[in-house]
């Protein structure tokens, strides 16, 4: 069957604009969550977490299955595991519900998001025609982001939370009719043994689950506390044994070999900060405005728009920039415009004007976080060789989603518990909040400190303009 390349593109691109939408459309649903199914105030980052890591987690393997097994083949089962995790998103009725079918969702996403780029991969000629390939598939996944704050009020204040969920099923199931008939299958034609290090991706996942879940118990418990510390030591323990299985693996999901590269470490690094940033700063701003603020769902989802619309000019004025002055100077000084942007954004109050002292700050930081995101995918792949680049690829968006993970879940648990030590003070209930919020985007700031460090340390490279298309937008 012949099938039109574009149409191909059209239904790869709807998919992952479905996967980078369903990260922001939850935010703004959080507060009717935490009241509809009892979430406490440590439990409620837990419905983005297990998103995420379940995303981050098993995204290398989703690569490594679609190029075995066949990328259609993985390409749909992400799909139909995706929609069918999402009607049971709408359909929890208790809190433990939702969050396993966010982590179900998460890697749904994972299978279909690697296999998708895999397949644009192949269909695509490289140079001018992938390069137009990946920029529109890479355009709607960056629109989606934008657009789900907005999405999600609308649907929160019109139907309800669960509405954020069963909007992927029509989508999802329209997608998979339409697979069959547009998506060509495609797989890797290997004589040796076909392995999946199915064991890697479990003991790595494992690993930062026990160590999130060590980190968001602390608040309640103490650090002292036997949970706590055994949940810890089962994180550290797990992620020995991923080093020593990937160390000794015949066909590894990571190979160690590449982070001999400073380029690819410190970008990963980067990139998982930045993530860890990005994520705590949407959390916690989500809560603030609704709780704290007692603004509306749509309200909330309208005030980050000028964030996703900066974020949008950010990535595309860097692009722009870097073949003339390089990685170095664009990610100094996007990291400068981020921090800064956290910065006021921790001067926030609860009957502050939106004008003074929110806009700014988002505006600033939308523009400063895809700044910092572009030159780093781009330094990371300079020293990586053609055949390792997707392996690469898939190192530093695996760093991104568990950085992003890791970070919630510090930042969130230490943000609690300035809100539980200010009430116990006898603080007013928003006040305490507030003090919480503050607390939360300082640290956050201090993520961004860091990576404006590793940007100052990084080497400084100028890519061509084809290389910016096609690296950028491929990682």
């Amino acid at each position: 069957m012949r099938r039109s390349p574009w149409a191909t593109l059209v239904v790869l691109a709807l998919a992952q604009f479905m996967v980078v939408l369903d990260v922001t459309i939850v935010n703004v649903a959080l507060p009717e969550m935490q009241v509809d199914l009892g979430f406490g105030p440590d439990d409620l980052q837990w419905v983005i977490s297990a998103y995420t890591l379940a995303f981050g987690g098993f995204l290398l393997l989703g690569g490594r299955l679609g190029d075995l097994l066949g990328r259609r083949a993985v390409f749909g089962s992400g799909l139909v595991l995706f929609t069918a995790a999402s009607l049971a998103g709408g359909l929890a009725t208790s809190q433990w519900f939702l969050i396993a079918a966010r982590g179900v969702q998460g890697f749904g996403g994972a299978l279909m998001s690697a296999a998708a780029l895999s397949i644009l991969t192949v269909t695509y000629a490289a140079g001018r025609e992938r390069n137009i390939a990946l920029g529109i598939w890479g355009g709607l996944a960056g629109l989606g982001g934008t657009l789900g704050v907005v999405a999600g009020g609308v649907l929160v204040d019109a139907a309800g939370w669960e509405w954020v969920f069963f909007v992927n099923v029509p989508i999802g199931v329209a997608l998979l009719a339409l697979t069959p008939s547009t998506v060509a299958d495609s797989r890797v034609q290997t004589t040796g043994p076909r392995s999946f290090d199915v064991g890697g991706s479990a003991l790595g996942t494992g690993a930062v689950l026990a160590i999130i879940y060590g980190v968001i118990r602390s608040e309640p418990l103490g650090w002292g506390s036997g949970e706590v510390i055994g949940s810890l030591v089962a994180g550290a323990v797990l992620l020995v044994a991923f080093v020593v299985v990937e160390s000794r693996s015949a066909a590894p999901l990571v190979p160690l070999r590449l982070f001999r590269s400073r380029s690819l470490s410190r970008s990963t690094l980067v990139l998982a900060l930045n993530g860890g940033a990005f994520l705590a700063m949407f959390f916690l701003s989500a809560i603030f405005l609704q709780q704290g603020k007692g603004l509306s769902a749509l309200e909330t989802g309208l005030q980050f728009l000028p964030m996703g619309v900066a974020a949008i000019a950010g990535a595309m004025l860097a692009s722009q920039l870097l073949p003339l002055l390089g990685t170095r100077p664009i990610q100094v000084v996007s990291a400068l415009l981020a921090v800064g942007g956290l910065l006021l954004l921790t001067q926030a109050s609860a009957d502050g004007s939106y004008a003074t002292e929110l806009l700014p700050g988002f505006v600033l930081y939308g523009a400063g976080i895809m700044g910092v995101g572009v030159p780093a995918q781009i330094s990371a792949l300079s020293d990586v060789g053609h055949a390792d680049a997707g392996a690469a690829s898939g190192i530093i968006n695996t760093g991104y989603q568990v950085g992003g993970a890791l970070g919630l879940a510090v930042i969130s648990s230490l943000a609690t518990a300035a809100t539980t030590s200010s009430l116990a003070d006898g603080a007013a209930p928003i006040d305490a909040l507030v003090e919480g919020y503050q607390r939360g985007l300082l640290l956050t700031a201090a993520l961004g400190a860091a990576v404006l460090v590793l940007a100052a340390m990084s080497r400084q490279l100028r890519p061509t303009a084809e290389d910016v298309a096609e690296l950028a937008v491929a990682a």
